[in-house]
């Protein structure tokens, strides 16, 4: 084996050339991080460079993300599908190596970091799905889930406020195989953090729960390695290491600065560099002997199959479990699902009921979880708003060893109460989802999403299946006013790219957002709901809706037998406003058709002739929904009823007459467009 300090030295020469090849990039906490690597990657993580989707691997989380040279160079190092041209090609167009971690671009890499405080949250998501999983599918003998996850973790990552709330829950969960390695090397962008981080680490995470070990010296990788061995051991808690380290290390005269944090170190200081380190080698070179030090292909393959000679055992004693397990991990919904989906809508557009978005939502929730019980929900302290708890989902609780508590029928709960932690629970969940097994949900207010937007952005930019229940949808929840009543936020979500953004006007169309969510395997959805009850609207059939628009109403519906001169698009309650409106212009021999769209980033995929099918060229658009007016231009329209103010604190009806949101006002803006009086 390699001299552990020649394993981390290959890892600050590859961060230290790849910098400096790309003029671009971090190389200041690879370096400081090194010895770290050599203690988790060469001595304790669980895992298989030949398969990086094996099932019981450990998970490693870089949530310094901006330190990618490090994770990409253990990928290499190891045997991972990540040659040295790929670290050559380093944070340029296409390549393997962005600038950030990139899941699903990278093999290897589980989640995707950059925005700091994320991924140790993200990390606490995966932990949580092992423990539920391990509680679900482990019977005796047979202990199938059984691995860690570990993350390494900088000042710039406990300074951002979503740690604080990924920290506590971690601490409240006790998840004992969740390892951080906190890189205290205290320096940032800025210089010396001591000005502005003034927090006592370790005491912040004893007070959440967690086990703490060090300060150690980061930079003896057998310390560091005893520490993980004790860390391993705990089974009641999570632990944090706490590792002082040197950023830049090895380089004589940037380590210790924050000069050495985001730009390259320059020819003659790496020449200096490799000097001090005694590394003698050229720019990318690493000797055969570093490289057989390194590479963990023999015994990941050994620990693969070995697991799977345990799973064999496994799935003989308990088949249906290991094929249940099997499908979840392949994030495959059961072949009844399809059936469950449209028993679903079919119920909800016969019924016809008049509820709230948001209890339509809980309905089709009933049916959903007790057919998957993949489905993970929860809430930031609003369950009983927000209606995301169902008869399949009780409350998720542990003992006081940190055990799933089950009931009589050994079954564990399955809804979440996240407390107030809108963004830790959004990047929680893309965590979970990450990991594996579980489809998971969380619900809000509307207009909190903009706490939890940058985790919104992630699941979209990661292409997770991650969805958000989002109630109290506009100035319809009243009394609470403006701080409270959404204006903006559903056409800022409609920006994201990669986010299916839903608002359904009634339960069949609510039914259909809950199906489509949960079968776009590879997208995050947002579900946009009343507090208000909304009335059943009557449709010819619904084979259309999960399009994202359709045609709800025409001229004829209204007693009208002539072509449409306006067309009337509508989202969510204001769907009623447009069909009341129509039978206003009816009486006045103005032929209108209503148009629902509840997902309008669903429609903006449709072909162009199904698109004209339902906007028909020539024909005046008038948008109606309780929210910024100028996301509707791009539709054509001619003229937009809508809000660009804040709202007020009043009941719900006494806002909808104050803000024009009346069929009279719908009516006479259409009539304005065709330049027809009153």
């Amino acid at each position: 084996m390699a001299n552990p300090q020649q394993m981390a030295n290959a890892i600050r020469a590859l961060a230290m050339d790849a910098v400096q090849q790309a003029n671009s990039g971090h190389p200041g906490a690879p370096m400081g991080m090194a010895d770290m690597a050599v203690a988790l990657w060469g001595q304790h993580l669980q895992h298989n460079p030949a398969n990086p989707q094996w099932a019981n691997r450990d998970r490693f989380v870089l949530s310094n993300g901006h330190g990618s040279m490090l994770i990409y160079a253990l990928l290499h190092l190891t045997g991972y599908d990540l040659p040295i041209g790929e670290l050559k090609n380093f944070r340029q167009l296409h390549s393997k190596t962005a600038g950030h971690p990139e899941v699903g671009i990278t093999p290897g890499v589980e989640t995707t970091t950059g925005p700091l405080g994320q991924g140790i949250t993200n990390a606490v998501g995966m932990a949580l799905a092992e423990k539920l999983l391990a509680s679900e599918f482990n019977r005796d003998g047979h202990a199938i889930v059984d691995h860690h996850t570990y993350t390494f973790l900088g000042d710039g990552c406990l300074m951002e406020g979503v740690s604080h709330e990924a920290v506590a829950l971690a601490g409240a969960w006790k998840l004992n195989k969740l390892i951080a390695l906190y890189d205290d090397n205290g320096i940032s962008i800025d210089g010396q953090v001591q000005p502005w981080f003034i927090d006592n680490t370790a005491l912040r995470f004893v007070a959440c729960g967690w086990n703490v070990i060090g300060p150690i010296d980061g930079h003896d990788a057998e310390k560091v390695s005893a520490a993980i061995g004790e860390a391993k051991a705990q089974t009641e808690r999570p632990t944090l290491i706490i590792c002082k380290t040197s950023i830049g290390k090895g380089s004589p005269n940037r380590a210790g600065t924050a000069k050495a944090h985001g730009e390259p170190l320059g020819a003659e200081e790496i020449a200096l560099t490799r000097a001090a380190l005694g590394w003698e080698h050229g720019p990318f070179e690493i000797p055969a002997e570093v490289y057989a030090g390194w590479n963990a292909a023999d015994a990941g393959a050994a620990r693969e199959a070995a697991w799977n000679e345990r799973f064999a055992a496994y799935e003989a004693a308990h088949p249906a479990l290991a094929a249940e397990f099997t499908r979840r991990m392949a994030g495959d919904l059961p072949k009844q699902f399809a059936q469950v989906a449209v028993d679903t809508v079919v119920a909800a557009h016969t019924k016809g009921e008049t509820v709230a978005s948001r209890k339509a939502s809980q309905l089709a929730l009933e049916a959903f979880t007790a057919a998957l019980p993949e489905l993970l929900g929860g809430s930031a302290d609003l369950t009983g708003s927000n209606l995301t708890n169902t008869k399949s989902t009780p409350n998720l609780r542990f003992d006081m060893q940190g055990h799933v508590v089950k009931n009589e029928n050994g079954v564990g709960g399955r809804h979440i109460n996240y407390g107030v932690r809108e963004f830790g629970m959004a990047a929680i969940m893309n965590g979970v989802a990450l990991h594996g097994g579980f489809i998971p949900y969380g619900g809000t207010f509307l207009t909190f999403s903009d706490y939890s937007r940058n985790a919104i952005r992630m699941a979209a930019l990661m292409k997770q299946r991650v969805i958000h229940v989002f109630t109290h949808d506009s100035i319809g929840l009243g009394e609470d006013g403006p701080t409270h009543q959404s204006i903006e936020h559903a056409a800022s979500l409609r920006l994201i790219p990669g986010l299916d953004v839903w608002r359904p006007a009634d339960t069949t169309e609510t039914a259909v957002a809950w199906s489509v969510a949960l079968t776009n395997r590879n997208k995050p959805t947002a579900l946009l709901l009343s507090r208000q009850n909304l009335p059943y609207a009557p449709k010819r059939e619904v084979g259309d809706i999960s399009r994202g628009a359709y045609v709800l109403a025409e001229p004829s519906d209204a007693g009208l037998n002539k072509k449409a001169q306006a067309v009337i698009i509508a989202t969510g309650s204001e769907v009623q406003l447009a069909l009341k409106a129509q039978q206003l212009l009816a009486a006045q021999k103005i032929a209108v058709r209503v148009v629902s769209m509840p997902s309008t980033t669903t429609f903006d995929r449709e072909d162009v002739k199904y698109k004209q099918s339902v906007l028909p060229a020539g024909v005046p658009r008038i948008a109606v929904e309780m929210g910024v007016t100028d996301f509707w231009w791009k539709y054509g329209c001619a003229a937009v009823v809508g809000i660009d103010t804040y709202g007020e604190s009043a009941p719900a009806p006494v806002l909808f007459k104050h803000f024009g949101f009346t069929e009279e006002n719908v009516a006479d803006t259409v009539r304005a467009v065709l330049g027809r009086k009153k």
